[in-house]
């Protein structure tokens, strides 16, 4: 509208159909220059130079005013700027030539005015040399040039494209000591040599970002530790960036889909929306994850189809992929066989429940040795789920057979053979009995006992427990679980120890009991484990692709406790539905960011609401009151407006309020969340927290 409204003042100002335009300059300027009259033109020679100069003064002024008014500085910076190299060079190139095109066809006054003005300092004559004359247009090209060169950056962009061609030792500036890539770090402990070794490294791209951030984690833990950083500074000598690699040998995943920012651990998972639900400083902006976000715990809700593993899950996993390659972070990723969690070559360890060409196996005991431990996380996994069911009663029978027949053979019992245990087989605790008596552990005779008075009471867990058991009894999983010495199975208390990808695929077809039961062992026993270790240098991340069924009380728990041990986990869930509804509100208080996908129900946006909360807003109230006037003169006019146009003649009385109103009602998380995009409130493990944001996914 100000560019409009100012070509429309320009038009009608060259046309002659404003009044009293040149008043002003009349009364500055002798009136001989001038014909008669206030709109009278110019006479003489120096009143159209005045004029000429005069119109040039007014189209500045126009020009300012509408830049002001409309606010295209701005407009400038949101569309121009933000997009950086070389796109702002260009844009400012093309308007450059833009505007010479319109100044040598005078269409914008420059020309006329300046060569006036010279003349009228220097005198008519100066333009009898061609020479002088190139030089002046010369400079006005320049003086037309100069702010859009300054605008985009010619200068900066040319410096730096130079600098990557053909740098000049000689005029180039010298780096100093404390620039991130000159390892001031190494320098200031003394070791330029390795520092100079890393440093040609970065320049020459020998050394990506994973390696970067690897061996500056490294140099820290070194400098803490009793051996010093000598050992890795000569490491480095020997290596260069190849120092301190991974166990697996990798220094980068085999593929990226999203972008990271491996030194910070941010992974960015989409953009902010242009919606008024998203604060003005929000919109368009970026949205990244990382570990003290993640730190807090996350649950994503949302139906099929909606983005969960490919925008959220998958960029999550490469995330604490890349940071487990820089020796900072454990992942385990539990999805169905198929989950987009990765290829097989972004994970140390694969296990494949079900399949025989699995290279590792699954510990259910999640390789502890204590059999009160490991039977207050097998009963959470087996029998967690069943409401009716004590799971501190299931533990006991548990401990009851575990720990004898751990202390008789030296390992726990494979899955039949605990089957039989719990099914109360004459056979199996006959033989258990003898092995005791045999090495006098009576102790442990006690509590065999103890089992055997208890089984078949009233509220004796062991059939459920059994039943339970049962599904993974199956042929199947022959094989599978297995406890001898010739298992081989993958512990999971080694993630809380090594920087581990570990990726667990479940046969969700045909086994979806057993499925269920695996995810919500998994997830009791990495909170079991996470809580348990003493060293939380690594974070350890659980992402779950699927949490169906895998929630329990206990567990809601443990995730509340992972914030302070250095471990978080990320939740997906179809509908809030797949989880207990006593375990609702817990769940959502528990975890620090949730994201609720479009397509979720109404009844699923309720819960989310009712979290995140209500915020002060300002509302409007407009209402309309009849006019009765005293005066009959006021009372006909009234009247006669009512018989034109129907309508009474009102006024409009406005309140104005402050009210709480929830920040996503229901029914907009339910219908107003557009496919592709999804809700996201995040929260950090030291108490920051935003509000909940439309995010774009992928954007």
């Amino acid at each position: 509208m100000a560019l409009l409204s100012a070509l429309l003042l320009w038009s009608l100002w060259r046309n002659g159909y404003l009044p009293y335009r040149l008043v002003p300059l009349k009364l500055f300027t002798p009136g001989e220059w001038w014909n008669p009259g206030t709109s009278g033109g110019p006479r003489t020679v120096e009143g159209s130079d005045a004029l000429t100069v005069y119109e040039a003064l007014l189209f500045g002024l126009l020009v300012y005013g509408c830049g002001r008014i409309g606010n295209f500085s701005e407009l400038f910076h949101r569309h121009v700027v933000r997009r950086e190299q070389p796109f702002l060079a260009l844009a400012a190139a093309a308007a450059a030539g833009l505007t010479q095109l319109l100044v040598w066809k005078e269409t914008l006054p420059v020309v006329r005015p300046v060569l006036v003005l010279v003349a009228a300092v220097a005198g008519g004559e100066i333009y009898q040399s061609q020479t002088v004359v190139n030089i002046i247009y010369g400079l006005i090209a320049a003086a037309v040039l100069w702010p859009f060169a300054r605008l985009g950056r010619w200068r900066e962009l040319i410096a730096a494209r130079r600098g990557d061609a053909t740098p000049d030792p000689a005029t180039a500036p010298a780096p100093t000591e404390t620039s991130a890539d000159r390892w001031p770090e190494l320098r200031a402990a003394g070791w330029t040599d390795a520092a100079d070794t890393l440093t040609a490294e970065v320049r020459t791209g020998r050394m990506n970002d994973v390696d970067v951030a690897r061996l500056r984690h490294a140099w820290a833990q070194a400098t803490r530790g009793p051996a010093g950083p000598a050992p890795l500074a000569e490491a480095v000598l020997r290596t260069g960036g190849a120092a301190a690699l991974h166990p697996s040998g990798r220094r980068d995943l085999p593929r990226r889909t999203a972008r990271h920012d491996v030194l910070t651990g941010q992974v960015r998972i989409g953009r902010c929306a242009e919606d008024p639900h998203n604060p003005y400083a929000r919109r368009s902006t970026g949205l990244a994850l990382d570990p003290t976000l993640l730190g807090t715990s996350l649950l994503a809700v949302g139906p099929p189809g909606s983005g969960k593993s490919d925008r959220l899950v998958r960029p999550v996993v490469e995330a604490l992929g890349l940071r487990a390659l820089a020796g900072q972070a454990a992942v385990l990723a539990v999805g169905s066989t198929g989950a987009p969690l990765g290829p097989d070559d972004a994970f140390d360890v694969v296990v494949r429940v079900g399949d025989p060409a699995s290279a590792h196996d699954l510990d259910l005991y999640g390789g502890t040795t204590d059999p009160d431990e490991a039977a207050a996380v097998l009963a959470e996994g087996l029998v967690g789920d069943v409401g009716s069911l004590d799971s501190r009663r299931a533990a006991t029978v548990l401990a009851q057979l575990l720990g004898p027949y751990r202390t008789a053979h030296g390992h726990f019992p494979s899955v039949p053979e605990l089957r039989e245990l719990l099914d109360g087989s004459p056979q199996a605790l006959a033989a258990l009995r003898a092995t005791l008596e045999a090495a006098g552990h009576q102790a442990m005779l006690r509590e065999l006992e103890a089992r055997s008075r208890q089984a078949g009471g009233p509220g004796d867990p062991a059939p459920a427990l059994a039943d339970r058991v049962a599904l993974l009894d199956r042929p199947a999983f022959a094989g599978f679980f297995a406890t001898g010495p010739d298992a081989r199975p993958f512990a999971l208390r080694s993630l809380g120890q090594y920087p581990l990808r570990v990726r667990v695929d479940l046969p969700e077809r045909g086994h979806a009991e057993a499925s269920r039961l695996l995810t919500r062992l998994l997830l009791a026993q990495f909170t079991a484990i996470t809580a348990a270790r003493t060293d939380t240098t690594l974070f350890a991340g659980l992402v779950l692709d699927d949490a169906t069924h895998a929630v329990t009380a206990e567990t809601v728990r443990g995730i509340r406790r992972l914030r302070s041990v250095n471990a978080g986990a990320v939740l997906t869930l179809r509908t809030v539905d797949d989880v207990p509804e006593a375990l609702h509100t817990p769940l959502l208080g528990a975890v620090g960011c949730t994201a609720a996908f479009s397509g979720i129900t109404t009844w699923d946006g309720k819960r989310f609401a009712e979290a995140w909360g209500k915020e002060w807003v300002e509302t409007r109230e407009v209402a309309q009151h009849t006019v009765f006037a005293d005066q009959a003169f006021t009372r006909a006019l009234h009247a006669l407006r009512k018989l034109v146009t129907g309508k009474a003649v009102t006024t409009d009385a406005v309140t104005v309020r402050q009210v709480e109103k929830e920040r996503w009602s229901a029914s907009e998380l339910a219908y107003a969340v557009p496919a592709g995009h999804a809700v996201i409130r995040l929260a950090t493990v030291e108490g920051e927290h935003a509000p909940p944001l439309l995010v774009e996914l992928g954007g």
